[in-house]
């Protein structure tokens, strides 16, 4: 996800070492969600989920960074982009805490 807001930050608000407040808080949010998600290594990507843990405005927000950084991504983090295609194709297991 830091890739991909990375290439939307720059492309839309011109961020070029840092990101705007709006995609610090995007990143931030982001971060905070995998950390608490019950699949975690396991995890397919978001858009593939059982579970939609992001809040409706944030959901939004990313799907927006995505539909814009991930055509991009092919050009500028080949092996990320060919990484995050072939999560997509996983089925998500529960970890240990989503089955206590």
């Amino acid at each position: 996800m830091d890739a991909m807001i990375q290439l939307y930050c720059k492309g839309h608000h011109g961020g070029k070492d840092r990101f705007c407040e709006e995609c610090t808080e995007l990143l931030d949010y982001a971060y905070k969600r995998l950390d608490r998600c019950p699949f975690q290594e396991k995890k397919t990507t978001c858009a593939k989920c059982p579970i939609h843990c992001y809040e409706p405005k944030m959901r939004e927000k990313a799907k927006k960074v995505m539909r814009y950084s991930g055509p991009r991504m092919l050009w500028h983090h080949p092996i990320m982009a060919v990484q995050h295609l072939l999560d997509g194709r996983k089925k998500p297991k529960p970890s240990k805490k989503l089955q206590e």
